[in-house]
């Protein structure tokens, strides 16, 4: 084996030629993934025509380069082992070109050690030598150890083009029995352009992730924007299978210190980099990311051991019992059941950890990318038990520990407004709701996506703010059934003992033409409950709101209902109004602080010992013979539109 010295390393070097001549036919060779690929005896081995190559066995991790074609596999020469259908081998492994080995990630080290796929030649990439004879993987560490051991012939192909990284990636040029030099620049990818939906897709996903997450990310458009969106976070940390471009400019952000990490603290670990010329000289002697192997990025309880991880991933297809398509061809990388069942294994054990699943509601085509029912569709992943929260540019379904009913209206709730009238009627015919399920079609138009926000309170806690969804009527319903007696009666001017779901899903079916409901959610137990609701009816001849609103009593007195109550000003004003009335008990002080609060001027008439307001936002007392708009009728014990 050679030896080296600083600056004597290349006449070590042989001719991709002299490697060939130690090739056998019917052997068994392993070459790296992605920029690591090494191209110079990739290619000089497919273009060889040399007898001795025919019959070969090719194993690579996940095949996404440019140098084996479909035309080279179709060939009885070369056949391509691989463990995830990919761009390559996605378009042939179904018709026998391509031998695809179903397993989990992290098992794949196992499988090589184990020589249940024996390795005869190991061509690994890698960095020159420095002075004391000793290279770097550089941007992929995956199996190469694995490979390298079971070799009984190792190629080390240097390229001075790839970075020097740090991590389980310092192998010693005594590892190898022979080096080529790259005559080849790495398989750089491009940064891929951002389309409006997958932008929003990425901001929605950027709202569940909190300061101090641990994040596994993946390479595609919905990547490249995700990153600019977390770029005002705060501690996060990385635990990836791929490092980009993306979160270079994430690090650079000063988001990413991964100081609350427990495994790798203070690092970026990923086990391959995909990206441009940019990010190799970013990464070249960079302490900041380390490379380790899948073993060790794709082990569950390695990723449990971070908390709250949080496992993103770019879906294709989604059914609404909550069944999921992975992406095929040249745009996915190894998203697949493989690799979902680690990391979702990982974020399940790891304390607050999450899987969130993003996709647009429509394809390219115009074609629905929320479906009744998955059929007949590649690289499907069954767990739905483990996909917590799914994403798309209209909103945010959390689908952890929801019933089929709930989860299903949940995922109608975010599809195309055009398909969702469709998904209700065929949720109906398979049983997935109620058979009574209300659906208004123009409120589907017309749900204000762009009032969602969050505020921080003074002790501390983050509320988010979104108008109500059909969806959260088992979350109203749970709210209702936390009021005491008295918050009842508040709130309703009369008591009610029960809320059943004719009249509850009546009262999450807004019609947002004439009203507007929002919610306050807080984050409890790993999940986000509604904690309060605001909501006006507008009146269409005094454009006058009718309004009303209640707060969970946990949450009472710091300063919830306060913030409702202006954000339902703006929102008035916005569109149209001219003024609130509400009806108050007269012993509902923290009620009448709330309107003080508001800062407008408050026409008040006592009536029965109830305060009947009015409010104007001109700053003029209401003119209107003091009647204001009725939301509720009185009957014997029965609200007439429910909560």
């Amino acid at each position: 084996m050679p030896s080296v010295k600083s600056g004597r390393w290349e006449h070590l070097v042989v001719t991709p030629r002299r490697v060939l001549a130690s090739i056998k036919p019917g052997m068994t060779i392993f070459f790296g993934s992605g920029v690591a690929e090494p191209r110079t005896l990739m290619k000089c081995l497919i273009e060889s025509g040399l007898s001795n190559t025919n019959d070969l066995e090719l194993v690579q991790l996940t095949s996404h380069g440019d140098v084996l074609s479909l035309k080279d596999l179709d060939f009885q020469n070369y056949r391509l082992k691989t463990f995830f259908s990919t761009w390559v081998a996605s378009e042939v492994v179904f018709a026998g070109s391509v031998d695809l080995i179903p397993g989990r990630i992290s098992q794949i080290p196992q499988i090589i050690k184990s020589r249940r796929i024996p390795i005869d030649v190991a061509f690994i990439q890698i960095t020159p030598p420095n002075e004391d004879g000793y290279c770097s993987l550089g941007v992929a560490v995956d199996i190469a150890r694995e490979a390298m051991e079971q070799a009984s012939l190792v190629v080390g192909e240097i390229n001075t083009e790839i970075p020097f990284t740090f991590g389980d990636t310092i192998v010693s040029i005594s590892d190898f029995d022979l080096l080529v030099k790259s005559i080849e620049p790495p398989g750089y990818f491009k940064r891929q352009s951002v389309s409006k939906a997958i932008d929003k897709v990425a901001a929605n996903i950027s709202q569940v992730i909190e300061d101090g997450d641990c994040i596994c990310f993946h390479t595609g458009p919905l990547f490249e924007a995700l990153g600019r969106h977390l770029a005002t976070k705060r501690h996060l940390g990385i635990h990836s299978a791929y490092f980009t471009d993306a979160l270079m400019d994430l690090v650079k952000s000063g988001a990413v210190t991964n100081y609350r990490k427990s495994v790798m603290r203070g690092k970026s670990a990923a086990s391959y980099a995909l990206g441009t010329p940019e990010l190799m000289a970013w990464l070249d002697h960079n302490p900041l990311v380390e490379f380790q192997g899948i073993e060790q990025l794709f082990d569950p309880i390695q990723i449990g051991r971070n908390a709250n991880f949080v496992a993103v991933f770019e879906a294709r297809k989604v059914d609404l019992l909550g069944r999921v398509s992975f992406s095929v061809g040249k745009t996915n990388i190894t998203s697949g059941p493989g690799e979902g069942a680690d990391l979702f294994t990982g974020a399940e054990i790891s304390p607050g950890g999450r899987t969130i699943l993003g996709l647009p509601s429509r394809n390219r085509k115009g074609d629905p990318n929320i479906v009744a029912v998955l059929r007949d569709l590649r690289n499907q992943y069954h767990m739905r038990e483990s996909i917590d929260v799914l994403v798309t540019e209209y909103g945010i379904a959390n689908l952890k520990w929801r019933t089929i009913r709930e989860r299903a209206q949940a995922l109608i709730d975010i599809a195309h407004p055009n398909d969702r009238e469709k998904l209700v009627e065929k949720a109906k015919q398979k049983k997935l709701l109620f058979p009574d399920q209300i659906f208004l079609s123009e409120s589907a138009q017309l749900y204000p996506m762009d009032i969602a926000t969050e505020h921080i309170f003074k002790n501390g806690l983050k509320i988010r703010f979104r108008a109500i969804k059909p969806s959260d009527e088992a979350a109203m319903r749970r709210l209702f059934y936390r009021f005491s007696n008295q918050t009842v009666f508040r709130r309703f001017l009369f008591p009610i003992s029960t809320m059943p779901h004719n009249k509850m899903q009546e009262y999450v079916n807004v019609d947002y033409s004439r009203m507007m409901s929002v919610v306050a959610l807080a984050r409890e137990s790993d999940q986000e409950t509604i904690i309060a609701e605001a909501r006006y009816v507008k009146d269409e001849q005094s454009a006058i709101g009718d309004l009303a609103f209640v707060v969970d009593e946990k949450y009472q007195g710091i300063g919830i209902g306060s913030y409702l109550y202006k954000m339902l000003i703006r929102l008035a004003k916005d569109r149209g109004l001219k003024g609130f009335s509400a009806e108050v008990l007269q012993a509902n002080q923290s009620m009448m602080k709330v309107f003080e609060n508001g800062q407008l001027p408050i026409n008040a008439r006592v009536d029965s010992g109830l305060l009947r307001l009015t409010v104007s936002f001109d700053g003029q007392p209401d003119q209107a013979g003091n009647q204001p708009a009725q939301i509720y009728q009185q009957k014997p014990h029965r609200p007439k539109e429910g909560y």
